[in-house]
């Protein structure tokens, strides 16, 4: 596979340090190079490439800026580049792909590169399962008893990536998942996972008659709910089977008819 990939930096020897550094990594394509925001959005329009690398802080319009600017079908796969950790989480925020401090390492950049190839073959493949998929549901009508689209498409399993392991988890094990950032804490028995995603992303993907949002920063499976128990000034906490406790911003009546219904 061929990444076709631009470089968008401010500083011609940021720019050079990029276009050595994609020499050593085969199959990668740097189709052009932009020193500003305005002239990164016409070459993204002109070139529609795979991969976007993408300096953070730039005069006129920061990288964070031509993110937002530009039409998400048109969005390649990006990471950003900086010379400050903090801006880490915001590009992340943002749903880039990786993020690269300066001075670039060979190997970090290798390792990014590998990963965004990666991700494309499996955005490709997803994509063409789709197709697929589309293509046969047009050609006979569904069964009764199948599910609704909405419902299929919920998770059932989360896979989480911790060193070279792959966990699978099946989401009616999980007790609660609980927000750190942009990641989240899954929380299985005695077990805790950290998986590279936020709260309200996650949450979209989730059955909301298996799971509720209780706060900001928790979202319960409520299956493992065992109590509500009432505190001060009108407030309450939800106790599961476990034991463990979990404060509730939502509605003490919200709460009771999704556990109700759920």
């Amino acid at each position: 596979m061929t990444l076709r990939a631009i470089i968008v930096d401010d500083e011609p020897l940021a720019r050079q340090r990029l276009h050595l550094l994609a020499r050593d990594v085969a199959g990668l394509e740097i189709i052009t190079e932009c020193a500003n925001g305005k002239d990164a959005l016409a070459a993204l329009a002109k070139h529609t490439p795979d991969l976007l690398f993408l300096d953070v802080q730039m005069p006129g319009m920061d990288g964070f800026e031509l993110i937002e600017t530009m039409p998400r079908n048109r969005l390649p796969i990006v990471i950003f580049t900086t010379a400050f950790d903090h801006h880490a989480v915001r590009a992340f925020e943002t749903h880039a792909l990786d993020y690269l401090l300066k001075p670039i390492r060979p190997d970090r950049f290798q390792a990014a590169v590998a990963r965004a190839c990666e991700h494309l073959t499996n955005r490709q493949a997803s994509a063409a399962a789709r197709g697929l998929l589309d293509f046969l549901a047009a050609r006979q009508p569904e069964p009764a008893n199948m599910p609704t689209p909405d419902a299929a498409h919920f998770l059932t399993r989360l896979t989480i990536k911790t060193n070279d392991i792959v966990v699978v988890i099946k989401t009616a094990d999980i007790d609660t998942i609980e927000s750190a950032g942009n990641y989240v804490a899954v929380h299985v028995g005695k077990e805790n996972h950290i998986l590279r995603e936020t709260l309200s992303a996650l949450e979209a993907q989730l059955d909301p008659m298996k799971f509720l949002r209780v706060s900001r920063s928790a979202i319960v499976n409520l299956d493992r709910v065992k109590e509500l128990q009432p505190m001060f000034k009108g407030e309450h906490v939800l106790v599961l089977h476990t034991g463990k406790r979990l404060a509730m911003t939502r509605g003490l009546r919200e709460v009771e008819q999704a556990l109700r219904f759920g």
